[in-house]
C-alpha cells in the first residue's frame, strides 16, 4: 500500500474514532440519567421472571458487590438505548461520504426506523420470549427441587436475549441499504433462501438458551423479517433501476 492509498484510510480511521468518541461521551451522559434509576430499570427488566416465581421467592445475590455492578450495567444498557437515535445518526453520517446525492435523503427514515426496529424487537422479547422462556425454565420446580435465579445470571440472559432480539430485527434496514449498494437483490435472496434459513436458526441456537421453545420464538420473527426483506430489495431495486434510467435521460 502507497502513501496516496494510506491516506484516505487514515481520514477513514481518524473519522471513526471521531465518531466513536462522540458516541461514548453522548452515552456517558444519559448515564449520568439512567444510573440514577437503574433500580427501577432493573425492576422493570426482572419483571417477567418476577411474574413467574412462586409467591415469596426473590432473585437472589450471592456476592457481595454484585449487586452495586448489576445496577451500573443497567444503568449502562439504558444509556445505550437512550442514546440509539444519535448512534445511528452517527453510524449514518459515517458512511454518508460514500452515497450518491439521492440516496442521502434516507437518513431521517434511517435513523427512523432502525430506531424503531431496534427497540420493536426488545419488547418484542420483553413481553413475548421472556414471559413463555422463565415459564418454562421454572416448570423443572418440584417438591424437591427449587429454582434460585441468581441477578448476576438473570441479568446476563436477559441483556443477551433483548440485544440479540434488538439486532436480528435491523434486518429489514440492512437489507434495504445493501440493496442500494448493489451488494444484493430480491433474485439472490430467493436462490440462497434455504441457507439462509439454516443460518437463520443457527443464530437462533447461538443467542438463545438451549431450549427449543425459545429458539423457535427467535428463529421464527427472523423468517417472517427475511420475507420482509425480500419484498423490500425488491422494491429498492426498482427504485434504484428507475433512478438510473432518470439519469441517463437528463
Amino acid at each position: 500500500m502507497d502513501r496516496d492509498e494510506r491516506k484516505p484510510l487514515m481520514s477513514h480511521l481518524v473519522e471513526l474514532r471521531k465518531r466513536l468518541i462522540t458516541c461514548a461521551v453522548v452515552v456517558g451522559i444519559c448515564f449520568a440519567l439512567t444510573y440514577a434509576f437503574s433500580e427501577k430499570l432493573f425492576a422493570i427488566l426482572a419483571y417477567p421472571l418476577k411474574a413467574n416465581l412462586p409467591e415469596g421467592d426473590r432473585l437472589i445475590y450471592t456476592n457481595l458487590p454484585e449487586m452495586f455492578f448489576v445496577y451500573i450495567k443497567t444503568g449502562l444498557v439504558g444509556a445505550v438505548l437512550l442514546a440509539a437515535p444519535f448512534i445511528f445518526y452517527q453510524a449514518w453520517m459515517f458512511v454518508a461520504p460514500g452515497l450518491y446525492r439521492n440516496e442521502k435523503r434516507y437518513l431521517l427514515p434511517f435513523v427512523f426506523f432502525s430506531t424503531l426496529l431496534f427497540v420493536g424487537g426488545a419488547l418484542f422479547g420483553y413481553f413475548i420470549v421472556f414471559p413463555f422462556g422463565f415459564r418454562f425454565f421454572l416448570g423443572f420446580s418440584n417438591e424437591y427441587i427449587q429454582a434460585l435465579p441468581s441477578v448476576k445470571q438473570y441479568f446476563s440472559l436477559s441483556i443477551k436475549l433483548l440485544l440479540g432480539f434488538g439486532v436480528i430485527f435491523e434486518l429489514p434496514v440492512a437489507a434495504f441499504f445493501l440493496s442500494r449498494m448493489g451488494i444484493i437483490s430480491a433474485d439472490l435472496m430467493r436462490r440462497q433462501r434455504k441457507y439462509a434459513i439454516l443460518l437463520i436458526f443457527i443464530v437462533a441456537a447461538l443467542l438463545t438458551p438451549p431450549d427449543v421453545i425459545t429458539q423457535l420464538m427467535m428463529a421464527g420473527p427472523l423468517l417472517v423479517l427475511y420475507e420482509l426483506s425480500v419484498i423490500i430489495v425488491k422494491t429498492a431495486g426498482k427504485k434504484k433501476k428507475t433512478a438510473e434510467e432518470e439519469e441517463e435521460t437528463t
